[in-house]
């Protein structure tokens, strides 16, 4: 089961998203690993917000945040999230629903180290999602932090990654008259074997 945009269905779905992505690298003018996360909160109001995806390991995909905010507030709640990938210069993209669990080992922190010193700063002056009475009052805390936490602040233990395993993948990609190709990879759960379809557009 195959088609023009050379998926098969017998590949690994993560394999197949990091080649769309790494495709998608040299056309998208910003940001190509943006996805549209998807929450819900404790009354199943949805939620969605654009966050950056870090990681795309064997078996799951990873982006961080602070733990205070309401996505992580909410992802914790639920213990589930969802999200689509698109890339408009390629016409396609990736929907991907699961399980969430915390990356806040040493993954975190070498992740946290990579970033750029404001921004390791930045997170811990943000109380992200909190109401802020002006950008003035955000910039003396940033002010603050730099000269309390100096040029080598450790990660944050309210900041770290998330960690989403799919039960489902689907990957989308444009086609004439709407004729669109959809497969999709589903599981019960995390130690199934991969279903593989192919769906009407």
């Amino acid at each position: 089961m195959s088609d023009r945009t050379g998926l098969f269905a017998g590949d690994d779905p993560f394999a197949i998203a990091r080649r769309w992505l790494s495709e998608a690298e040299a056309t998208e003018i910003n940001d190509p690993n943006a996805i549209a996360l998807a929450t819900v909160d404790a009354d199943g109001l949805p939620n969605s917000r654009m966050v950056l995806l870090k990681e795309i390991e064997n078996d799951a995909f990873v982006f961080y945040t602070n733990y205070e905010s309401a996505k992580a507030q909410e992802i914790e709640g639920a213990g589930k999230a969802a999200f689509v990938m698109h890339w408009k210069s390629l016409r396609r993209q990736v929907r991907v629903r699961g399980t969430v669990t915390r990356e806040d080992g040493p993954q975190a922190d070498a992740y946290y180290d990579s970033r750029s010193l404001k921004s390791r700063l930045g997170a811990w002056a943000s109380k992200q999602s909190r109401p802020l009475d002006s950008r003035a009052s955000l910039m003396a805390e940033v002010a603050k932090i730099t000269a309390t936490k100096g040029t080598k602040p450790a990660r944050p233990p309210f900041w770290g990654g998330y960690r989403i395993t799919p039960l489902e993948i689907e990957f989308w990609a444009d086609g004439q008259f709407r004729l669109h190709d959809r497969f999709v990879w589903r599981r019960r759960n995390t130690a199934d074997n991969w279903s593989v379809a192919r769906l009407n557009p």
